[in-house]
């Protein structure tokens, strides 16, 4: 009140939607300073607050705030205004970014420029001719004739800084360069997917062939924040593969997707004749060459300067044209951005000693591509129980000499490998060596330091996912192994998805090696590695007999899960078909953390993982991976969690506060081993099919762990509803009906283009990040399944699918036609599959069967009880408000945590608080000692008081 008390006096209440903080909580040590992050419900008010602020200086709590307008409508007008130029520079491969609060950055000749406002950039572009032609031929593909001016010249024309005459003039030139360009651009296209919308393109072309297996072979170099190293890939022609050239490649795009554009190719890169100059033997000299070879490459290319020739890929008619099957190379695509891709080479797989036992030979006479080709077939082919003998030959594979390179080519979105003559994806090299270097602002990793200020680097989940890590196939229907071997300094620690528990080996002094593997074929996206100076965090006084006590059920407790059920994916070492898996409830697990939060892990996590673990087991059954790493991931990590195969990532978050955060958190992220990982959504908008499974089954696995009766257990689900139905409500006020569909694609979900190119819908869309309309409204679609079925009955069969489906992709159809085909008609009281996807996953809002539920939660014994308090704490309000004498002394419940998080968000709905209430409440609940999410509610009413002072 009183920095503006004047606002407050005419507006009244001050409604703050959500309170962001960097770090999350106040140190007195740290001298840089806190940011805290608010959005108002009502930007007029936004509006008068910054214009106060920047009449005078604002306190709180005695200290001086700086209030800024970095999202005030001012500063969104402004950024937007970069839209057009951003969406350029990035088509242009210039890496932009928008900067507080309203800066743009763009990479131009391996240097970052920054430029505050537009006429900056604009003289940046004006002496950089070659660079302002491109702009505005960027800009030229349109029929108008001012499209045809340099991006400058149009800046400048639309605010009047080029004279009428001098813009007649330059029309005269401008029909001429429009009919040249217009010439020009039907030539030689490659067709891409629009970047500049919100939609992430996939561009792998996966019907024609498809990755089998990754072999990686990668050194970190934290000094100059890079991984290099080379990646071997071992391929097969996919089900969609005919005779295709690259011109049945098609538009690259969804059918439910309309953002198709073109623009030019780049140069290919045109490889040296000598086959025998490259060995992996020599794998420092080939780096050497790489690294002087790139000095001539320019950022956006991959093509080596001096032996640069174009190469045409066909026009977007061509590509069309079905005539023109076989007239053209084919074209192996793979995901790809922000990467130096130095060269591509073929391997030659005959060269492996032993190799032979996969022909008819005993020697080879006669090496051609089809006995090259034909070996890797037989390779990745080998039956699951040989698995060992095949990732033995993965790796002789992967250190065997080249036998030629191959043109490749590099886009915004994709890497483009070709060989001269090769019509067919059955004729395309199987195995080939890429080698590569990330870039320091490559999106897919993030170096940064931990809690302890040591360097780290870990996958951060990404909307790119691994594409800036290393060329891939990125679409979810591209499945495969993996093994990698990752060198480092010796005081770091390499953790990563694999099925082992990798043991490092010394290869020189200071310097290790470690080694992971993956035998389950998965999604590339899945693919995680953490690099740091991370410590093991190992409980002290655990008894023996504690931990076997829950380690393992009797088989009837397991419900016969792994009784006559065959399993319907492709063949691997299969968890769910191995007796001792079966029967095992605590996998083996691993805590690693920063050496400063190793007390946090000891106190509560530790002790929390196995109760976990086996709750899950005792709901779903066989747990599909064999083994689980923990990881507690730098302050930095955007999110509370993040499952990938065989590890888990979790914020430090969850630590502090007690075990109800971490509990639950835990229980989110082993639930994505069944929903997410065994078993994923086969198009990646269907988020629900991850997200909305885990939710549900984080509440179902937290009440188990925790010994709950039936009773208790249902009170607390209905308390977590309840919360769960506010928050939905603010998703769906504050955010754009189409982000709210949980199948935005609706009946076209799942369909890829002739080549299995598509789209993500909205995956680049930065206000993706932070919904939860997945989360929740998949929780309340399943939760309302459960409830008409019976849980036992629902639960049951989730049993049933998940032995059906593990090791496979799904659709929202697979689950619900299972699901009505499993129970009987009297149990399905009325539900169709229709009525589901019309009223849950095809429209926004707030679901229909979801809005009469709100009244069975809030009369809820947990709810009833939290009302009563916030009724108490009004009272005292009022009192210490009119300052009377202390009358009746109010006493307060004990709450738990969910509870506390309902009485605080209630609390906010009222006008004012005293400051004494909040000190009150603060002392009665010992909210700075509660977890994450209560604080972040109590810091929430404190923002709100401070935007009314």
């Amino acid at each position: 009140m009183e920095n503006c008390p004047d606002i407050m006096e005419s507006e009244g209440k001050v409604v703050i939607e959500r309170v962001h903080r960097s770090p999350p909580e106040k140190d007195p040590k740290m001298k840089i300073p806190r940011n805290v992050v608010a959005k108002l419900q009502n930007y007029q008010i936004k509006e008068k607050i910054l214009k106060a602020a920047r009449k005078k200086q604002f306190k709180y709590q005695e200290a001086t705030v700086r209030i800024t307008k970095d999202l005030a409508a001012s500063t969104l007008r402004d950024r937007r205004a970069w839209n057009e130029i951003f969406r350029r520079a990035r088509e242009l491969g210039m890496q932009p970014r928008i900067y507080f609060p309203a800066k743009l950055s763009v990479l131009f000749q391996e240097k970052r420029g920054t430029f505050n406002e537009m006429e900056e950039f604009q003289k940046f572009l004006i002496k950089r001719p070659e660079l302002n032609r491109k702009f505005g031929h960027q800009a030229g593909s349109s029929t108008d004739t001012s499209k045809g001016l340099t991006f400058g010249e149009l800046q400048f024309l639309h605010q009047g800084l080029i004279s009428k005459q001098g813009f007649e003039w330059k029309i005269k030139s401008v029909k001429t360069r429009i009919s040249r360009a217009a010439t020009q651009q039907t030539k030689k296209m490659e067709t891409v997917l629009d970047p500049s919308r919100d939609d992430l393109p996939l561009m792998a072309n996966t019907s024609h062939i498809l990755v089998k297996h990754y072999e990686l072979d990668l050194d970190v170099d934290f000094e100059s924040h890079v991984i290099e190293g080379t990646i071997i890939i071992f391929l097969e022609p996919g089900s969609g593969c005919k005779n295709l050239s690259d011109a049945d490649w098609g538009s690259g795009q969804s059918k439910s997707n309309d953002s198709c554009k073109v623009e030019t190719s780049e140069p290919y890169h045109i490889p040296v004749t000598n086959r025998d100059a490259f060995s992996s033997k020599l794998r420092s000299k080939d780096f050497a060459d790489c690294d002087k070879c790139e000095k001539d490459t320019s950022d956006r290319s991959c093509n080596h300067g001096r032996r640069e020739q174009t190469y045409g890929i066909s026009s977007s008619k061509n590509y069309c044209d079905s005539g023109n099957h076989g007239k053209e190379d084919f074209l192996l695509i793979l995901d790809c951005c922000d990467l130096s891709v130095l060269k591509v080479e073929e391997v030659d797989a005959t060269a492996v000693p032993g190799i032979e036992r996969f022909t008819s030979s005993t020697k080879f006479t006669n090496v051609s591509k089809e006995l090259r080709n034909q070996i890797v077939h037989e390779l990745v082919c080998l039956p699951a129980d040989h698995w060992r003998e095949q990732l033995y030959y993965y790796a002789c594979c992967g250190q065997a000499p080249g036998c030629g390179e191959l043109l490749f080519n590099c886009s915004t979105w994709s890497l483009q490998i070709r060989k001269m003559g090769v019509k067919t994806a059955t004729d395309f090299p199987h195995i080939i060596r890429i080698w590569y270097k990330t870039k320091p602002e490559g999106r897919s990793v993030t170096w940064t330091t931990d809690q302890s200020g040591r360097p780290c680097v870990y996958t951060m989940g990404s909307p790119i996912n691994n594409r800036a890590l290393f060329p891939c196939q990125e679409p979810p229907v591209a499945m495969s192994t993996w093994q990698a071997t990752v060198r480092a300094a010796a005081s770091f620690v390499v953790l990563m998805s694999g099925e082992n528990s990798a043991k490092p080996t010394q290869l020189q002094e200071g310097y290790l090696s470690w080694n992971y593997y993956v035998t389950m074929p998965m999604p590339a996206s899945t693919f995680t590695i953490a690099i740091g100076s991370w410590r093991e965090v190992k409980m002290e006084s655990c008894s023996s007999n504690e931990l076997s006590a829950v380690t393992s059920l009797p088989f009837s407790k397991a419900d016969s899960r792994c009784a006559n059920w065959e399993c319907g994916h492709v063949e691997y070492p299969c968890n769910f078909q191995n007796p001792v898996a079966a029967s095992q409830a605590i996998i083996p697990y691993r805590v690693f953390a920063p050496e400063c939060l190793q007390h946090y892990c000891e106190e509560n996590l530790l002790q929390l993982i196995p109760r976990c673990l086996s709750a899950a087991y005792s709901i779903l059954g066989t747990h599909p991976f064999s083994r689980l790493d923990v990881l507690i991931v730098p302050a930095n990590f955007a999110s509370l969690g993040m499952a990938s195969p065989h590890i888990i990532f979790l914020s430090q978050s969850v630590l502090p506060g007690g075990s109800h955060l971490c509990g639950t958190r835990l229980c989110h992220e082993i639930a994505h081993a069944w929903f997410g990982l065994a078993i994923g959504a086969r198009d990646w908008t269907e988020e629900w099919l991850s997200e909305g499974f885990a939710t549900h089954l984080e509440d179902v696995f937290w009440t188990e762990a925790q010994k709950l009766s039936r009773d208790e257990a249902k009170e607390l689900q209905e308390l977590k509803a309840l919360l769960r139905w506010h928050r939905l409500q603010d998703e769906v006020q504050n955010s754009t009906e189409e982000m709210q569909v949980l199948r935005p694609n609706r009946d076209e979900t799942g369909q890829v283009s002739e080549s299995g190119a598509s789209v993500v819908k909205y995956g680049l869309n930065p206000e993706k990040i932070f919904m939860q309309v997945h989360y929740l409204k998949g929780y309340f679609l399943l939760r309302f399944l459960a409830s008409r079925l019976g849980e036992e009955t629902y639960f049951s069969f989730l049993r049933k699918f998940v032995h059906k489906f593990h090791g496979q992709l799904i659709l929202s159809q697979d689950f619900l036609h299972m699901l009505l085909e499993e129970i009987s008609e009297e149990k399905q009281l009325g539900l169709f599959v229709e009525d589901i996807f019309q009223n849950w996953l095809d429209t926004s809002g707030i679901p229909k069967p979801l809005q009469g539920e709100t009244q069975t939660w809030a009369e809820c014994r947990l709810v009833q009880q939290v009302n009563d308090e916030v009724t108490k704490w009004i009272r005292v309000n009022q009192r210490a408000r009119k300052r009377r004498r202390r009358e009746n002394e109010e006493v307060f419940e004990k709450l738990l945590p969910d509870q506390l998080v309902l009485l605080l968000e209630s609390l906010l709905e009222e006008k004012t608080l005293c400051p004494r209430i909040l000190q009150s409440l603060e002392k009665t609940y010992h909210l700075r000692e509660q977890d994450a999410e209560t604080q972040g509610n109590l810091s929430r009413k404190e923002d709100n008081r401070c935007s009314s002072l």
